[in-house]
């Protein structure tokens, strides 16, 4: 017997699909391992450390309660993004459109007047947590912008309306963005209009366009980010060189009208989700090298919804989701039409307390590899990994950065390039910085050079600030505002008031109907 084996099984909970793949991939339609040989198939059971996985929903006081779910309809989106501090999920805003962002510990009822991300004039219709910085998601609208926001620590305490970067490059509605997964703020976009840009968020700069036939549906980077799959509406399935735009293979990949799905494996192979000619769901496995015809095609069912494919390179898992549903690290975050969000963790039965590393193997941290100049220069770096097993460990603080025209205004160190700025900035700290005529950098972490910067930047702003008109007085202002904050709140005492009389009232009515009832 030569070759490799491919191990495979699929489990069914719900309506989430979830694959345990081997190294190389093979999928199999049945609920047990499939041991694919060369020249003929033999069935073998063997044992699986998801093989009694299961998921229990939480405590609808341990979810998300009241969120205003947007109605937008939009089928390639599941409306919501997780990430180890937020969730964000798309909600109705009157006038333009906006998502929430809640603390993940922040659970129970959201309230109606909760703040919001609202700085787009339309829908949004996708959101991607960037993988490098947990305080940064990048947002699609229909108003055919990109926007980039940096949530503020500890979350939003008021309206976000300004961001840190807004792309625009698209001429219809943006419905996909993606962010590469080692190269710092290289992010994808693609829209409506049949175009793909590939952008340097830090600069908001378009990198690249790439001119396609028809609309795309998914995108996904392969493991180190040389390569980006797509999903098209004309039923293409291409494998692009993001840095060039070249099409490096393409295929039709499901026969069906409807919209297909695809994410790149970390051995090069491409899993994709879609229809047969006939409506109903399938999966395929596909070799990049090799991509004319699939590994294997299979019919899941005759559902008519979306699947959409997660792919968790550390342990092998495939998880397909229907709309509505977001997958985080062995955690489904299901959305109602009612404003609930679901939380359904999964368990794997471990006999043990201690810490599982078949089950929580290495991952992908949030340093980010390589520059975004490097990166679209030609260099490749894999993610860099961090163990999950570091008991109190303590994060690398982040980096606060200057926003000037065109500086990276998500920068942070990348790689080892960390550990070294962190040593010149000590060194610069613990000795007189020397007389310098060059222009200062626009990020240090010394006391001194911040006070300096602040103290440059006040006087800046007072001399480029416009001039009083005669008769201005401020003092006069603020006693209004003062004035109409009072008024504000007597009329919600009041309202407050009311509102106590009136259920009050309700609730006297229904004693004396339910005496005469029993009358």
């Amino acid at each position: 017997m030569e070759g490799k084996h491919n191990l495979v099984e699929r489990k069914v909970i719900g309506e989430t699909f979830f694959f345990q793949v081997g190294e190389n991939l093979f999928v199999s339609p049945f609920s047990f391992w499939l041991e694919h040989c060369t020249g003929d198939m033999a069935f073998q059971l063997r044992k699986s450390k998801f093989r009694h996985v299961f998921g229990k929903p939480l405590k609808r006081d341990q979810c998300y309660d009241g969120v205003r779910i947007t109605r937008t309809t939009w089928d390639y989106s599941t409306f919501c993004s997780v990430n180890p501090k937020y969730i964000a999920v798309m909600s109705e805003s009157g006038g333009g459109g906006a998502f929430i962002v809640l603390p993940l510990n922040k659970v129970g009822r959201v309230e109606r007047d909760a703040p919001v991300v609202a700085g787009h004039k339309a829908a949004v219709l996708d959101l991607e947590w960037c993988p490098h910085n947990d305080d940064v998601i990048a947002s699609a609208s229909e108003d055919c912008t990109v926007k980039v926001w940096q949530i503020p620590e500890g979350g939003l305490k008021v309206n976000l309306t300004e961001c840190a970067a807004d792309l625009v490059a698209h001429q219809r509605r943006v419905g996909l963005v993606k962010w590469h997964p080692s190269a710092l703020n290289i992010l994808v976009s693609a829209g409506s209009d049949n175009k793909i840009f590939v952008w340097n968020a830090g600069t908001s700069e378009a990198l690249l366009e790439i001119s396609v036939p028809d609309q795309i549906l998914s995108a996904s980077f392969n493991y180190n980010g040389s390569k980006l799959v797509t999903t098209c509406k004309d039923k293409m399935m291409r494998v692009f060189n993001p840095r060039t735009g070249e099409v490096l293979a393409e295929t039709k990949a499901h026969e069906g009208s409807k919209g297909s799905q695809a994410v790149f494996a970390k051995d090069g192979k491409i899993f994709t989700t879609g229809f047969s000619r006939m409506g109903e769901r399938q999966y395929a496995l596909w070799d990049e090298k090799s991509i004319k015809s699939p590994l294997t095609l299979e019919e899941i069912d005759q559902s008519n919804g979306v699947l959409f494919p997660y792919y968790d390179g550390d342990t092998g898992m495939v998880y397909l989701c229907g709309k509505e549903f977001i997958y985080d690290f062995y955690r489904i975050y299901k959305l109602h039409n009612n404003g609930l969000v679901e939380v359904i963790p999964f368990t794997v039965p471990r006999k043990s307390e201690l810490f599982q590393s078949d089950l929580y193997p290495d991952t992908p941290g949030d340093t980010p590899a390589i520059t975004a100049d490097d990166w679209f220069a030609g260099k490749n770096a894999d993610p860099i990994l961090i163990s999950l097993q570091q008991e109190n460990a303590t994060a690398a603080p982040k980096v606060q950065v200057a926003v000037v025209k065109k500086s990276n205004v998500l920068d942070k160190p990348v790689g080892v390039a960390a550990a070294s700025q962190q040593q010149q900035q000590q060194q610069q700290t613990s000795a007189p910085p020397p007389a310098q005529t060059s222009k200062p950098t626009p990020v240090v972490n010394s006391s001194d050079s911040t006070a300096r910067q602040s103290t440059d930047v006040s006087q800046a702003a007072a001399a480029a600030a416009p001039a009083l008109p005669p008769g201005f007085d401020p003092q006069a202002i603020l006693d209004d505002m003062r004035k109409l904050k009072l008024i504000v709140k007597a009329h919600e005492k009041r309202i407050k008031t009311l509102e106590e009389k009136l259920s009050q009232y309700e609730a006297n009515t229904s004693e004396e109907e339910g005496n005469d009832q029993q009358c």
